[in-house]
Order: C-alpha cells, then sequence, then structure tokens
C-alpha cells in the first residue's frame, strides 16, 4: 500500500516536470534585455529564446520573429534545442511507461517483478530527461552570466536570466523527484520476495518470516546389554529333556550317563 501511495505521488511529480519542460521549451524568455544606467530610458524590452526573438515596446503587445537560419545560431543554443526535445520526449515516454507499471493498473497482472522492472526502467528515462533539461538550462545561464561581467561588452549585448530558465530548473527537479521514486520504490532483492507467502489479497493468512534452526543437545538412549547364552554341561544323570515322552532311555542319554 504504501508503495503504491508513493508510485502516485512519482507519477504527479513527472507530470508537472514534464509540463515545466514543455513550457521552457516553448517560451522565448531564456534571455532577457538588460537594464543598465541610471539616466537611460528603455521603451523596448527583448527576449530571445530557443525558437524566436520578440519585442516589447511601452504597451505595444509583444511582437515574436522566428529564426530565419538554424546554422547562424550559437552553439548553446542549437544543442539546447535538441536537449529540451529530448528531455520532452524521454519524460512523455517515461510518463506512459510508468503507467504500465503501477500497483493499481491491471496491465500486467500476477507479476510483480515485470512490474517492478518497467517502472524501474520508467524512472530511469526520466531521471534521463532530467539531465536533458539540466544541461541546456545551466549552460545557457553560464553564458548569461559570463558575459554579463565581461568588459568588451558593451551594456546593449548584456542580457538577464529570463523566466524560461527559472521554469526549466524547477521542472528538472520535479523530473528528478519523480524519478528516483519509481527507481528507489522498487529496487527490492529476490530475497525477500520469496520470504512472503501470500496466497489471496482477500485472504486471513499472514506471512511469517523463517525461523533459523536452534543445534538441540544430543541425548544417549542406554542399550540393554546381551544376555549371555547357557552353555552345555554333561553330567552324569540322565537327561529330561526330551522332545517326546518315551519308556526307553536313547542313545544320547546312556553316553551322557557315562
Amino acid at each position: 500500500m504504501a508503495n503504491s501511495a508513493l508510485e502516485i505521488v512519482g507519477l504527479i511529480l513527472t507530470l508537472i516536470g514534464l509540463i515545466g519542460a514543455a513550457a521552457s521549451t516553448g517560451m522565448p524568455m531564456w534571455r532577457v534585455t538588460a537594464f543598465i544606467g541610471e539616466n537611460i530610458i528603455v521603451f523596448e524590452t527583448r527576449y530571445e529564446g530557443l525558437w524566436m526573438n520578440c519585442f516589447r515596446q511601452a504597451d505595444i503587445r509583444m511582437q515574436c520573429k522566428v529564426y530565419d537560419s538554424l546554422l547562424a545560431l550559437s552553439p548553446d543554443l542549437q544543442a539546447a534545442r535538441g536537449l529540451m526535445c529530448s528531455a520532452v520526449a524521454l519524460g512523455g515516454l517515461g510518463l506512459l511507461i510508468s503507467l504500465v507499471g503501477l500497483q493499481c493498473t491491471s496491465c500486467i497482472e500476477n507479476d510483480d517483478r515485470a512490474k517492478r522492472l518497467v517502472l524501474i526502467i520508467a524512472g530511469s528515462m526520466i531521471i534521463m530527461s532530467c539531465i536533458c533539461v539540466l544541461i541546456p538550462v545551466s549552460w545557457t545561464g553560464h553564458v548569461i552570466i559570463r558575459d554579463f561581467y565581461n568588459p568588451l561588452l558593451i551594456d546593449a549585448q548584456r542580457r538577464e536570466l529570463g523566466e524560461a530558465l527559472y521554469i526549466g530548473w524547477v521542472a528538472a527537479a520535479f523530473l528528478f523527484a519523480g524519478g528516483c521514486m519509481f527507481v528507489c520504490c522498487n529496487l527490492q532483492s529476490d530475497d525477500k520476495d520469496s520470504r512472503r507467502y501470500v496466497y489471496s489479497r482477500n485472504s486471513d493468512y499472514m506471512a511469517y518470516p523463517p525461523q533459523p534452526l536452534q543445534p538441540q543437545q544430543l541425548v544417549l538412549i542406554p542399550q540393554p546389554q546381551p544376555q549371555p547364552q547357557p552353555q552345555p554341561v554333561l553330567s552324569r544323570h540322565p537327561s529330561t529333556n526330551y522332545s517326546y515322552h518315551s519308556r526307553y532311555p536313547s542313545v544320547r542319554s546312556g553316553v551322557a550317563y557315562l
């Protein structure tokens, strides 16, 4: 029951992280114009994203333009595109696979080991999705901070961290938490499972772990002593041990008498 609740929590965290990663991928607010200087009045704000540039002037609505050439983009922006798309694909696929292995679903019946294996695979894919989100977001943030403190650049070329970067960091944290719940809750050895003797969910039987055998003290049982066999004794008197009664003495009795 505890694992089932943790699996539901991991599913919810993964779903939130996947939505955040998709939102961060499509938002143009990765780089924002930096307002530097006390006497400068700026009426225009510029946003740079993975797919387009946007401009906003005072009270006028935002106007966006898609990049004309892919090869003209910077290396970090090109890598961010591929990694963010891979993160969304891995997260969505891992979320679908996890639905098959949940205890509350009946896609795989009477095979707990197969369900655990499916959830471990799904959790690994979700953790890989977290890494694919974390790399471009952190890389872009590092480039923005490095250029901001570069004395060779003018103020108009400097940028600040946009909202999409913060959403990406939060989404990576949710994906990491969800993937770890799927993996850690299902890493159980076969030895622990072999000690469980559950016949039916509705039965009143309880599973008891096997108890180790205790050495018992050996007790020696006395054996009866064999009785000595009687030895034949020669006697001068006639023997009276006959198998039948007879009025005539036998030859053996005569020899014994002598």
